[in-house]
């Protein structure tokens, strides 16, 4: 929390917001992070994946199914996080139920194949996103909290699609109406899936008329898609991810339409400024 309340601070000092993502990766972890022991799920179902470890790529392992008891843990240890943020001076948080982590691997059909009540119905597979939501409500405000979903992941991280997996979402975020969030953050499909029949290959268009609060949407947009998207009112906010590591005045940019600088991926989940911190800004977009 030190640590975080001085990056906090340079933001506001510079008139700006941040949120925090909060986030478990439940069977995408290794045992390297856990002294040699398992990493947990909600079954005991091997993504098949890679594991980013301290010595690189690892494949995964079968993880352990998680018991009550530590599906209890677990929420209230996002609880914990959730006051930790606030006290780290964070304007909010974003519970990252997505991209194949731990809640993901609770509402997917294929990596979830409990019997118990979290397990089986849609009901079922997404009560421990809610318990959590609702436990962090009590230590901040709704209004400060957000939540991304990507829900026509498939074929990546051990995500398969099946006839559930839209109706899964179409539920969580029907829902969400009835909580007062900051935001909801949806992701466009990351692969081509104009062929799967269980897909939804324009999210925001779809899920729009489904949410009556903030909609936040992104991957592979540009300014001019980014425009597009709110014009025809599929959303509220874009959301940049490479565009602004690589452009960390990206919004200048955008605004004096600018060249923008490509991104070096070979850089990206590695340690150290190269890739991180050594993006040059443009300056004469500084005003």
């Amino acid at each position: 929390m030190e640590g975080w309340k001085k990056v906090t601070k340079r933001v506001h000092d510079k008139g700006g917001k941040i949120f925090i993502q909060l986030w478990h990766v439940g069977r995408m972890s290794h045992p390297d992070f856990h002294h040699g022991e398992l990493p947990v799920s909600a079954s005991a179902i091997n993504p098949n994946s890679k594991s980013f470890t301290p010595e690189g790529f690892k494949d995964t392992v079968t993880p352990k199914e998680m018991t009550i008891a530590d599906i209890k843990r677990t929420v209230s240890d996002f609880k914990n996080a959730a006051a930790n943020a606030v006290k780290a001076g964070f304007d909010g948080v974003e519970i990252h139920s997505s991209n194949g982590y731990l809640f993901h691997q609770f509402f997917n059909g294929t990596s979830n194949i409990r019997t118990d009540e979290y397990g089986g119905s849609i009901e079922n597979r997404t009560r421990f996103f809610f318990e959590v939501l609702d436990a962090m409500k009590e230590v901040i405000p709704q209004e400060k909290i957000g939540v991304r979903f990507n829900p026509s992941l498939d074929g990546l991280f051990g995500i398969t699609m099946d006839k559930d997996t839209i109706p899964t979402f179409e539920y969580l975020i029907k829902k969400l109406n009835d909580y007062d969030l900051a935001y909801v953050h949806l992701s466009e499909p990351f692969t081509d899936v104009s062929e799967n029949p269980f897909a939804v290959t324009e999210i925001a268009k779809h899920f729009r008329p489904l949410y009556n609060g903030t909609l936040m949407i992104n991957t592979a947009f540009d300014q001019n898609k980014g425009n597009k998207v709110l014009e025809a009112g599929d959303a509220d906010l874009i959301a940049y991810g490479k565009l602004f590591i690589s452009n960390p005045d990206l919004v200048a940019r955008f605004e004096n339409h600018l060249e923008l600088a490509d991104w070096d991926q070979d850089t990206f989940y590695t340690t150290g400024a190269k890739g991180y911190t050594d993006y040059p800004m443009a300056s004469k977009s500084l005003k």
